[in-house]
């Protein structure tokens, strides 16, 4: 495909690379910042730099387009893409808000278009291992699963855009929990009803700095999940328990520490587990793997990437946990 690109910071950096070495041609980058397109767009022969958007997803010579901008320009990005009949790849949350993503999840259906959200922790070794054990009965059925995901911010993260509220519609629930919510949908089914709470407790800013959430799920099982931007040593979790055994995933690799997945399986005697662990050192391949996936949907075939029914789906449990702060905070005023 030839492929252009739309947000030429870090992850869009991270895509271009990805694509390129799949056999994809990076054919235009685009950025406010028109530097930064160019910085982006001399890596990759023929790739043209353009400072805006629109330009980009009206050109005739692409199909697909890469949105990986900050979260208030997510949903208008990939809508006009959509109606210029482009395959979209769009960054997580792919909008700040579930009511801003619905009509492009409309528009898409109507176009006959493929678009796909950029939760790439799905593609992480460790998580591709344990959704292949949890499909073949490994854990038995599932009852609940526990989930923390967290960092330590920078100096200065109070003030950058994941603080401002219209620019990024909410803080670290939006950010970081929204993985969270997705794996956790993932292997448990759809949610049925949250309750949660998110707090600024840290961090002087208007956006939460901790979301705290219980996740009910069609059938039975729960979801107990937190995320956090004053975890100070950056961390990964999240552990899958079934009637037969479990499995617990720690680390993504770099900072968060060697990704791993262990599988404790329950003897009939029960008492300690049998045990077998998987460990992912080297580089991240989720961005490849992810973009795989992207091409196979695009082909009409079926496959593990997120949906832009799955990104409203975890934004509205995020809305329902934000709606239910408000309310705290209402009766404390």
């Amino acid at each position: 495909m030839r492929v252009g690109i739309v947000g030429c910071g870090l992850i869009g950096g991270k895509r271009a690379k990805s694509l390129a070495a799949l056999g994809h041609t990076v054919a235009a980058a685009a950025d406010v910042t028109l530097e930064r397109a160019q910085a982006l767009a001399k890596a990759y022969p023929g790739c043209d730099p353009l400072g805006g958007w629109h330009e980009l997803v009206t050109r005739t010579d692409l199909d697909a387009v890469v949105v990986a901008t900050i979260n208030d320009s997510l949903a208008p990005i990939t809508l006009a893409a959509v109606q210029a009949g482009k395959h979209v790849l769009v960054e997580k949350p792919a909008a700040r808000s579930a009511d801003e993503l619905r009509p492009v999840e409309s528009a898409a259906q109507k176009a006959g278009v493929t678009v796909r959200v950029g939760f790439n922790h799905r593609f992480h070794p460790a998580l591709l291992k344990a959704r292949e054990l949890v499909d073949a009965g490994a854990v038995g059925p599932l009852m609940f699963a526990r989930g923390r995901y967290g960092h330590g911010g920078r100096v200065g993260y109070d003030r950058e855009w994941r603080a401002n509220p219209a620019l990024a519609g909410g803080g670290e629930l939006l950010d970081q929990g929204v993985h969270l919510i997705d794996l956790t949908r993932w292997f448990l089914g759809d949610v049925s009803s949250v309750s949660g709470f998110a707090g600024t407790f840290f961090w002087d800013m208007p956006v939460e700095d901790n979301g705290f959430l219980c996740t009910h799920h069609t059938g039975g099982p729960v979801g107990w999940l937190h995320a956090s931007c004053s975890e100070w040593k950056n961390l990964f979790c999240l552990e899958i328990y079934g009637k037969t055994g479990k499995l617990q995933i720690d680390g993504l690799g770099g900072s968060y520490g060697l990704e791993r997945l262990a599988y404790y399986r329950m003897l009939p005697q029960m008492g300690p587990p049998e045990t077998t662990i998987w460990e992912y050192p080297g580089e991240d391949g989720s961005w490849n793997a992810e973009f795989r996936a992207f091409e196979a949907a695009v082909a009409g075939r079926p496959g593990l990437g997120a949906t832009l029914g799955d990104a409203v789906a975890a934004l509205d449990v995020v809305a329902a946990v934000y709606a239910q702060s408000a309310a705290v905070a209402r009766r404390a005023a």
